[in-house]
């Protein structure tokens, strides 16, 4: 009885850890997604490109901040000198030495420039902003990407769990068929046709098979191959029916990706413009300077060393009165630039508003064509078990067996394509609309 038990006690740890480990290879949707976030080649670039702009935004790289320099220098002088002195006297000196050193510090600071560098200082901030949301748009389209691929590793794992099904239901019939010609109940004929439909079944089992396993390197390949071992995804899914399509079109209009960056670059040329009209204005500028100087003359000076230390400072204005049309030529084309992105926008607007429109009815009709797939499992089913129930008495050939078990696996398989089909169709829906990465799947 304890040897029993004893048994029932490993046969139990056993399942458990079968089903422990085959939980481990389901990789869900959101797990696949948190996958992509933090190993997808294009989102690591993607961020990089933000970081980088957020550099480019910082307060060192405004031209408000002043410039410090220091130099130094040092001369080395060996002469013949010949020299007559105003009182009548002269001398000479051969290899006479001599030497000058020197160390500053130079201050420079704009204090004016007509306004250019706060402009382009709002300009590198929005600049910043816009690399933010074009990492958000790849972020997206990445996404998209990845549902693509994991629902159609969903839909072929689908595929080939019917065609698996097909395939022994075929077998199953080539099995009676032989028992039945070996006791003279149906001619050879039977036999070889159930051979046939199985070899047709292997071969659609086969094919389907290698496209699943194509479909999971694909999803590993946008999760930065970060999936190991054997993996199976998530077949069951829901359909978001409470989306309401006018909050969804209201939305689109300030969350959109696309028109975000438009409105981005139009605020971005703003900024250009004036900073283009800072040309016109003079700019004026503080320096200053903190130096030290020695000289050591040959015996034929005045004097024989030199020292000097001492600070200097100076205000500079500089107004460029003519710059030969320059100034005017950049602000009349930032002027036109400008004009084209808002005609840029207004047709983007009416662009994406139609997208959305053909993409929710999109959805809504493939949301049909599901449901109608979904009725047609039933029926098909309904024929299948009907006609083979009819099969095993003899009162249907296997002709009319082999059309009703393919219209059963060409149901299923329509089902599948409408499913997922219907998934995707409502991704994009949410990705026109700005709301992909506020959505669980």
């Amino acid at each position: 009885m304890k040897k029993q038990n004893i048994n029932h006690y490993f046969l139990y740890v056993m399942l458990l850890a079968f089903s422990f480990v085959k939980a481990q290879n389901l990789v869900t949707t959101e797990q696949a997604i948190e996958l992509a976030l933090d190993n997808n080649y294009g989102i690591k670039i993607a961020n990089n490109t933000v970081e980088e702009a957020k550099n480019n935004q910082s307060v060192l790289n405004s031209g408000f901040l002043p410039t410090l320099d220091g130099v130094a220098g040092a001369v080395y002088n060996r002469d013949n000198i010949a020299a007559e002195f105003s009182n009548g006297g002269s001398t000479a000196l051969d290899g006479a030495e001599s030497s000058r050193y020197n160390a500053a510090l130079n201050l420079n600071y704009t204090l004016f420039d007509g306004l250019g560098r706060l402009y382009n200082y709002k300009s590198l901030k929005e600049t910043y902003n816009l690399t933010e949301v074009q990492a958000r748009e790849t972020i997206e389209n990445t996404i998209v990407q990845l549902l693509t691929i994991y629902y159609d590793v969903a839909k072929q794992s689908e595929n080939v769990s019917s065609l698996k099904t097909t395939l022994d239901i075929s077998k199953d019939r080539l099995e009676r068929a032989s028992y039945q010609f070996d006791y003279g109940q149906n001619t050879k004929l039977d036999v070889l046709n159930a051979e046939v439909d199985i070899n047709n079944d292997s071969i659609n089992l086969i094919n389907s098979r290698q496209a699943l396993i194509n479909a999971k390197r694909d999803l590993n390949f946008v999760t930065g191959n970060t999936i190991s071992g054997i993996f199976e995804v998530d077949t069951k899914l829901d359909f978001l029916l409470s989306l309401n399509k006018e909050e969804l079109l209201e939305k689109l209009k300030t969350n959109n990706a696309a028109l975000i960056q438009v409105e981005k670059n139009i605020k971005i040329n703003e900024f250009t413009i004036k900073a283009n009209k800072s040309g016109y204005l003079p700019s004026i500028g503080l320096t200053g300077t903190y130096g030290w100087n020695e000289n050591n003359n040959n015996p034929a000076a005045f004097v024989a060393v030199l020292t000097n230390t001492g600070i200097s400072a100076g205000v500079n204005l500089t107004w460029n009165l003519f710059d030969g049309g320059n100034t005017i030529t950049r602000v009349k084309n930032a002027q036109i630039a400008l004009e084209n992105q808002k005609l840029q926008k207004e047709q983007l607007v009416l662009s994406i508003v139609r997208d959305f429109e053909n993409a929710w009815d999109d959805y809504q009709n493939k949301l049909k064509v599901f449901d109608i797939q979904q009725n047609n499992i039933i029926t098909a089913t309904n024929n299948f078990e009907r006609t083979e129930e009819k099969f095993k008495l003899g009162q249907v050939t296997s002709i009319e067996f082999r059309t009703a078990q393919l219209n059963l696996l060409a149901a299923e398989l329509r089902r599948n394509e409408a499913k997922y089909d219907a998934k995707l169709a409502e991704i994009v829906v949410l990705q026109l609309s700005g709301e992909l990465l506020n959505t669980s799947f």
